[in-house]
């Protein structure tokens, strides 16, 4: 007799802006098969390679199905199957006792392993809250591109993705979105085939680069330069929309002012490009208010980066290309959606709220935050770490010091995860969690302007459990009271939203539930007519909070904390600039352990131009070793002129572990953050490569 088939949604819980809504087949308890939803508008029946092969994540030979603590030294690797209640013993007795006379010395550590409103940021925000534990500084993907955005728009909003398809001229700036935004790609080609201009604007040559009509390739962390020298042109030529700027805008006689100091060959020089190249991209993007842009977190991992962002989201007010739905700029949408943050992780919980405030700690300075032995300055050491969502071991900068940090036998190490990771093999404890056909969740999007609910389709494979549901029980078994810990995983979704908001009128937890989704009530042109969410109500070329401050209030480049302009004698030594983009078949470190992704990976590269490579005798397919002051890893090389002059690319995020070497991307990078936002500078790294020979 077959087995019954069952037919589930859900909601791909991933660092990627497509959020798609998943069809999921089960059988006998087992997820069979997944796919793209065709009734989900933004999905259209179509997910990337990664998340088709879901079904062998959730049922891989290697999920963690049953709580173990450590039994070898930090790092080995070795441990022993013990009870859920033994483990909430365990973690309550430590963090009982640390936080009984230092909770500050206890700090999460999480980023988007799922972009869950529930099973990220809700029941552990309010644990750590009522511990008074350290703060986290979520900022190591995306944040100084949302403070770009948040001083010139006023929040992360844009355009919406779907009306890429009517541009008339498209810049991807910073971004590959056939790797990592592959929705937005098949608009941009449908706009493609009505005749649209496609510029990528990378120092790569990607997979997205090789189909656009034409590639820029400027050198790392120079957008900010490309895009003053492209308002340069824009106001010469006046090609403005004067109307809209008098209306709309607030500086632009100050942002005149500095354009005009940025001259096509001043900004050429500075981008390692042609003056005609900037000249023709301006006249291009000024002859048509369908012009789109589709900006990517790439350009904003530099010390210039929310400068860069603030640079390039100013375009579409000159132009006034916002009058249009087809015109305008997306970098992010999450700001659309009404999340009620409050309500999620109950600030109010920490002891002292809001006049008195645990201290905050970088999650991109971890390396550095684990070694501190505490002072007047930093505060206490750190003694205890709880790890969920995230992998710092592989993907935080600075890995080197990063493991030495996670390596103290005397840290208290927690890591609720469905793999033994890098990280897990540093945890005391190593607590399995579900995936995301076992657990409840809602969702928003930062590339549509959808809300999405997620339901269970498989019970818990062995004993894993939610995040939500293993803070509960080391918070019961600590004995806390607090009510607000124990809501289940229903409610904190009922109140995940600000229901009333007119974004969402007509819509509730129920009716997302039933319908999978709802489509956020948005104008089609969301700033045709102004309405920015700044202070001024306008797009703000201009910011007064910068200036109050001590900040500039305008836009500028500000050179890479480590090149040839920003720092010579470091050049001298370590003369490539190396950044680490996506991987095709990995996201962040997630399904590196999937072999049939990792087998189409193939082993970690380096991409080299030729010219680079010819000095340095070295041959296509060569082992080569990537250095610099803080560390070390190896490659093979790739001679190609897809990586331009001076510039090396190593495709991340390679687990550790299951790299040849034990070492990824992040030996080399540095725990420098960006001038906004307080992020990640992974793209501003300075390398030497030399061949190995043994």
């Amino acid at each position: 007799m077959n087995a019954p088939v069952e037919f589930a949604r859900a909601v791909c819980p991933h660092d990627c802006p497509d959020t798609c809504a998943m069809r999921v087949t089960v059988e006998n308890g087992r997820a069979t098969r997944i796919a793209g939803d065709p009734d989900h508008p933004p999905t259209q029946g179509v997910l990337c390679t990664k998340v088709s092969r879901y079904a062998e994540r959730v049922h891989h030979r290697d999920r963690l199905t049953v709580p173990m603590k450590r039994v070898g030294h930090k790092g080995e690797g070795q441990f022993e199957a013990i009870s859920w209640d033994e483990a909430y013993s365990i973690a309550a007795a430590r963090l009982s006792e640390i936080a009984a006379r230092t909770p500050e010395a206890i700090l999460p550590y999480s980023y988007a392993g799922t972009m869950g409103l529930v099973q990220g940021e809700s029941i552990a925000q309010r644990f750590f809250h009522k511990l008074g534990a350290s703060r986290l500084d979520r900022t190591i993907c995306a944040a100084a591109g949302a403070a770009g955005l948040r001083y010139t728009y006023g929040a992360s909003i844009g355009m919406h993705s779907e009306f890429f398809s009517e541009a008339e001229v498209i810049l991807i700036w910073g971004g590959n979105p056939i790797a990592s935004n592959l929705h937005v790609w098949t608009r941009m080609q449908e706009a493609k085939r009505n005749g649209a201009r496609l510029i990528a604007i990378d120092p790569y040559r990607s997979l997205t680069a090789e189909k656009c009509h034409e590639h820029v390739a400027l050198k790392p962390g120079t957008d900010a330069a490309l895009a003053l020298g492209m308002m340069h042109v824009l106001i010469t030529e006046d090609r403005l929309d004067h109307e809209y700027i008098a209306e709309h805008t607030y500086g632009f006689e100050q942002l005149k002012a500095r354009a005009l100091a940025w001259t096509p060959t001043r900004a050429a020089r500075v981008c390692g490009i042609e003056e005609q190249t900037v000249v023709d991209l301006a006249r291009l993007y000024g002859s048509t208010r369908r012009a789109a842009i589709r900006a990517n977190y790439g350009l904003q991992r530099v010390r210039g980066g929310g400068n860069a962002v603030r640079a390039i989201a100013c375009l579409p007010s000159l132009t006034g290309a916002w009058r249009h739905r087809a015109g305008g700029l997306m970098l992010s949408s999450s700001g659309w959606a009404p999340v009620d943050n409050h309500a999620l992780e109950r600030p109010d919980l920490i002891p002292g709220w809001p006049s008195k405030l645990p201290r905050v700690v970088n999650m991109n300075e971890i390396g550095n935050a684990l070694l501190h032995p505490g002072d007047d300055e930093f505060g206490p050491k750190l003694e205890a770490i709880v790890v969920y969502n995230s992998n710092p071991v592989a993907v935080a900068p600075d890995s080197v010091r990063v493991a030495k940090g996670f390596a103290r036998e005397d840290l208290f190490t927690i890591v609720l995860e469905q793999f033994q990771t890098d990280t897990a093999d540093y945890a005391d404890l190593l607590l399995p969690a579900t995936t995301q056909l076992e657990h409840l969740d809602i969702h928003k999007s930062y590339g549509h302007t959808y809300v999405m609910a997620n339901l269970p389709a498989i019970p818990p494979v062995g004993e894993a459990r939610p995040n939500t549901e293993i803070f509960r029980g080391i918070a019961r078994a600590m004995g806390l009271a607090e009510p607000a810990l124990y809501d289940s995983d229903e409610a904190v979704a009922k109140i995940a939203y600000r229901w009333n908001d007119p974004a969402l009128k007509g819509v509730t937890w129920e009716s997302i539930k039933a319908s999978g989704w709802a489509k956020l009530a948005l104008p089609e042109a969301p700033f045709a007519n102004g309405g920015f969410r700044t202070p001024s109500g306008k797009c703000e070329f201009f910011s007064d909070r910068l200036s109050k401050e001590g900040l500039d209030p305008l836009p500028d480049y500000l050179p890479p904390h480590e090149s040839a302009e920003g720092s010579p004698d470091l050049a001298a030594r370590y003369p490539l600039a190396m950044i680490s983009p996506p991987a095709r078949n990995f996201l962040n470190s997630t399904f590196v352990n999937v072999e049939s992704l990792r087998s189409t990976e193939g082993t970690p590269h380096l991409d080299i131009h030729p010219a680079d490579a010819a000095v340095r005798g070295i041959a296509e397919g060569d082992e080569v070793h990537i250095f610099n002051d803080r560390g070390a890893m190896r490659a093979r090389a790739r001679v190609t002129d897809r990586a331009r002059e001076g510039v090396v690319v190593g495709l991340s995020i390679w687990w550790k572990k299951l790299a040849p070497d034990g070492c990824n991307a992040n030996q080399v990078t540095s725990q420098a953050l960006t001038d906004l936002g307080r992020s990640a500078t992974f793209y501003d790294c300075l390398v030497e490569v030399e061949p190995v020979r043994e």
